[in-house]
């Protein structure tokens, strides 16, 4: 959006592509009357709705429907808004949205000048980020909207819901105040050192920046939930071939998504699903059998196992799938062990959950005894004598008939950090979070430079700058354009 006239007028067709009821052609820009005029032939009243035609350049009916003028700043940009809500063919907003470029060429009887000279077509975002250049919004209410137009759970909606109304932006205000009261005090201190002040005793500067490190953690705890519940996570499921990882997606996903069948290899390539557990969106992603590469049968396969692995490096949690039935199977516990050695080490990549499958059927399979099963509780083993596999939480279930699914659903939960969501969160993204973790680093260095016996306040004055400048980074203080341009580039046009 960078070199784009940000004062010229815009237009946009403002609803989805494709057919619908109604569709909205949406003009934004300053002397928006003169176009009104021009298009329904009548004087538009500010802010009711009027039905009647809207004209083409000979005078004869486009379309009939509501249009709707809204005078800056009053309106959703700050700009004077005009909305032609007509029926919502593609063929008619495409017409209607050519008739507002070719009618703002025209002269206005009225003025002698033309309607609105240099209208263009918007930028993906343009009339959110006018919206936000006139301080009609701030940054996290205008990526909220984003956030709630792609809201894939009910929860993500209304956590997106409240940070457009402010919810977010209100907590990163109160947070910024308190740093800024603090700043005037030190920087006070430092700019008249002959009054001999001790500002970290008479104002209480070490009370005051403990007490906005605890507000700021619970800022970035309800921050991190709402980058969950915009986000979700990103689950592989992973294990050898026919180790049950597409039954377990059906499984997850209540239906039949992926082909399942006795013979092994039957998935080739990665098979995705979004489902949501508790309002948070799971990214479950079924991928092709594991095994050594000289094993694979053909080409085809060896691909499969390559995005595999790639599709493991790159999520937030692995389910590695064991088969109970197999546990004693020197081989199979070989080739499991050798897949394990393979997978992120605890705190250096995806969290991974040893999952032992078909519990339903080794209960049947001969070799496979209590004492092997209990072992899943402690060293997790292939066979009672091999070498424990690598840590982590293990769990047993039967992906065909669901027993321990819901302790599955509930373990993904709780190792993503997921809370019971409560009314107050709100949506929130990566950024955000990076930045509050930002503002929380410069806070700690600024506690421990108050607590040196000399105070060191021209070093705490400065960390505190930085943790000013960090949380204003969420609402847009402090926002540099190529910040602007990513974000509002990801909106829909007409948005």
């Amino acid at each position: 959006m960078t070199g784009m006239d940000r004062d010229a007028p815009i237009v946009a067709v403002a609803t989805a592509s494709g057919r619908g009821a109604v569709g909205i052609v949406r003009v934004s820009g300053r002397g928006l009357l003169p176009l009104a005029r021009v298009l329904c032939g009548r004087e538009l009243v500010p802010r009711m709705a009027t039905y009647g035609p809207f004209r083409d350049a000979r005078g004869e009916a486009l379309d009939q429907g509501l249009a709707l003028y809204f005078p800056g700043p009053h309106s959703y940009t700050g700009e004077d808004v005009l909305e032609l809500q007509g029926h919502g063919g593609p063929v008619v907003m495409q017409l209607l949205l050519a008739r507002c470029l070719e009618a703002a060429a025209e002269v206005d009887a009225t003025t002698g000048r033309a309607c609105l000279p240099g209208l263009r077509l918007a930028e993906p975002g343009e009339f959110t980020q006018r919206a936000f250049l006139n301080d009609k919004i701030d940054l996290a209410q205008a990526e909220a909207i984003a956030d709630l137009i792609d809201a894939s759970t009910e929860a993500a909606a209304r956590s997106a819901t409240r940070s457009l109304g402010g919810a977010f932006s209100r907590e990163i205000d109160a947070l910024r105040e308190q740093i800024v009261q603090l700043r005037m005090l030190v920087e006070a201190t430092l700019d008249f050192p002959e009054e001999e002040i001790d500002v970290l005793e008479t104002a209480n500067a070490r009370g005051r920046l403990d007490r906005l490190q605890a507000t700021l953690d619970g800022v970035l705890g309800q921050a991190r939930q709402g980058a969950l519940l915009r986000e979700g996570l990103q689950v592989v499921l992973a294990g050898q071939p026919n180790a049950g990882k597409s039954s377990l997606l059906n499984a997850l996903a209540g239906a039949e998504l992926a082909i399942v069948t006795p013979i092994a290899g039957t998935t080739r390539d990665k098979v995705s699903e979004t489902v949501q557990i508790e309002g948070v969106p799971l990214h479950i992603i079924d991928t092709a059998g594991l095994r050594a590469d000289h094993e694979a049968s053909d080409e085809v396969e060896r691909i499969g196992m390559a995005r595999s692995w790639q599709a493991i490096a790159e999520a937030d949690a692995v389910l590695f799938l064991h088969d109970l039935t197999r546990v004693n199977e020197p081989a199979y516990a070989q080739a499991d062990a050798d897949i394990a050695a393979r997978l992120p080490a605890p705190g250096q990549g995806a969290t991974v959950l040893h999952i032992f499958n078909k519990a339903d059927a080794a209960q049947a399979v001969s070799g496979v005894d209590a004492d092997v099963r209990a072992n899943l509780r402690g060293d997790v083993r292939g066979d009672v004598r091999a070498e424990p596999q690598p840590p982590g939480e293990v769990l047993t279930l039967s992906a065909r008939t669901g027993e321990g699914l819901q302790a599955l659903r509930q373990t993904l939960l709780r190792q993503a950090g997921w809370q019971a969501a409560q009314e107050g969160v709100f949506i929130a993204r990566q950024r955000h979070v990076q930045a509050l973790n930002a503002a929380r680093e410069h806070l700690s260095l600024a506690q421990a430079h108050a607590a040196q016996r000399d105070g060191a306040l021209d070093l705490l004055a400065e960390e505190l700058r930085l943790a000013h400048n960090a949380l204003g980074r969420i609402t847009g203080a402090f926002s540099a354009d190529d910040l602007l341009g990513e974000i509002f580039t990801r909106f829909c046009i007409g948005k």
